[in-house]
């Protein structure tokens, strides 16, 4: 953990720098953790919003390095199966722009390097998070309108979408924390609180703890 007193920039080029990326990825990119636990919260649990910090207008290639590493994120944070939304301003092809077949594209790219991650895209936000909706607008859904990772097309929509879910819904934002690397490393704001510091210590460690597991694993399977 650092940048307390430190640039995310710098933060971010030393993690690379010491750390390195993890096999598969070519970028580090952020996800916020946000945390709907209020009695007037309809919609309760942990959701992964990505990228709301780092990659400021991903390709087609970078988003969906992105929404693995969301993926890889929901599973160790969550403690359940990532069920993943590309979202975008269509639900399977109801617009047609060059914005939108960014995020077919990304989608499909994931399909082929994840094909049993539950995945859907290009999807608007409420037919991602709202079942009888996803219903109606994508009948053949992998996830159904019970998305847990949201893929943001860009730095612009993520930020916005963040801090309106955190602002106007009450939800708990924590973060942004970064993936993407060889191991956890995450950054601090430079205005920063005591509260702020044991949210990120204890993501890291549980990030920490399920890399360690997951290593573990892989030894067990080769052996």
């Amino acid at each position: 953990m650092a940048g307390a007193v430190h640039t995310t920039a710098d933060v971010v080029r030393h993690a690379i720098q010491l750390i390195g990326l993890a096999p598969g990825f070519k970028l580090v990119s952020s996800f916020f953790l946000m945390m709907l636990c209020e009695p007037f919260h309809a919609l309760k649990g942990g959701l992964i919003f990505s990228d709301c910090g780092l990659v400021v207008d991903p390709d087609a290639e970078e988003l969906s390095e992105i929404a693995m590493a969301a993926a890889d994120s929901a599973r160790s944070l969550l403690n359940e199966d990532p069920r993943v939304a590309m979202l975008s301003f269509s639900t399977c092809g109801s617009a047609k722009h060059a914005a939108v077949d960014k995020v077919v594209a990304a989608t499909e790219r994931v399909r082929e390097q994840r094909p049993g991650l539950a995945i859907d895209g290009d999807v608007q936000l409420d037919a991602a998070i709202v079942a009888e909706i996803a219903e109606r607008k994508i009948p053949h859904s992998q996830v159904g309108g019970h998305a847990n990772v949201l893929v943001f097309p860009n730095l612009e929509a993520g930020n916005i979408g963040y801090k309106l879910a955190e602002r106007l819904g009450g939800a708990k934002a924590i973060g942004p924390m970064l993936q993407g690397l060889r191991k956890p490393a995450n950054d601090l704001s430079r205005g920063c609180s005591a509260e702020d510091v044991f949210h990120v210590m204890a993501v890291t460690v549980v990030q920490a703890q399920a890399a360690s597991a997951q290593a573990s694993s892989g030894e067990q399977a080769a052996a």
